[in-house]
């Protein structure tokens, strides 16, 4: 398989945006790729800086739900901005504390020893795919509650806690491979990481750097996966996604 590349190829054939015109929000996708029709799950970084314009246009894409995969410390920071009060906001941390874990209904904690989740892109991937399971078995769970769709999933700027979900719920039900890593990388284009990482401040007001996402990040997230579960269903179905789940997501994302 041919890796997609994180630098433009030439100057004459720049890579094209697929970001949907939101004001002040950053990533905003239609993460409908095949077999998921469009119009009903949408990725973003974070909305708390959306405008009265921007949710005028988040009303106009019909959202019901955002649904938000930042932890506390970066909510406080960065609240919700809730100018449309007829959508419903779901916080849901993917990578929160300890305690976070354990109310999230996490019990085996070998290898974690409480710190914050690693800054190393090719640390963070495998640890993401262990410790973000609860979070997604909500997520799926939410997603096919009555009544939430379309939705927005989203985290600080929709590249990484926001991108493994999505790759997730693709892969489960039947994205290719290859069309699964295609969106995943489109983050690189969106964030203008194609020319290699790019500073940014926490919400401790500390100095980091955002780095590309590659394929080589989404496989070891799914290695780590495979090694620790066996299998996407299995992994699945661990986290409490049953197979009446994603039958229940495949008919509200991809009938």
């Amino acid at each position: 398989m041919t890796r997609p590349k994180i630098s433009e190829e030439s100057a004459s054939n720049p890579p094209m945006s697929r970001a949907l015109d939101v004001p002040n929000v950053r990533n905003f996708r239609d993460a409908a790729i095949s077999p998921l029709r469009t119009g009903r799950l949408y990725r973003s970084g974070s909305l708390n800086r959306l405008t009265e314009e921007g949710t005028e246009r988040i009303s106009q894409l019909g959202i019901r739900t955002v649904i938000d995969l930042r932890g506390n410390a970066e909510t406080a920071v960065w609240p919700v901005s809730r100018h449309n009060a007829g959508v419903e906001w779901v916080s849901l941390p993917a990578l929160p504390d300890r305690a976070g874990l354990v109310e999230l209904g996490f019990t085996d904690f070998s290898g974690f020893d409480g710190k914050a989740w690693p800054v190393d892109p090719a640390q963070l991937y495998p640890f993401m795919a262990v410790y973000t399971g609860p979070a997604i078995g909500r997520l799926v769970h939410r997603l096919i509650r009555p009544g939430t769709l379309p939705a927005i999933v989203q985290c600080a700027v929709g590249k990484d806690r926001t991108g493994l979900a999505v790759a997730v719920i693709q892969s489960l039900l039947g994205a290719p491979w290859s069309d699964v890593v295609d969106h995943f990388v489109q983050s690189n284009i969106e964030l203008t990481l194609t020319a290699g990482p790019t500073p940014f401040t926490d919400e401790s007001g500390v100095t980091r750097h955002s780095h590309p996402v590659t394929e080589e990040l989404l496989q070891s997230a799914m290695e780590a996966i495979n090694h620790t579960h066996g299998s996407l269903s299995s992994y699945a179905e661990a986290h409490g996604i049953t197979s009446e789940d994603i039958a229940a997501l495949r008919s509200l994302l991809a009938p």
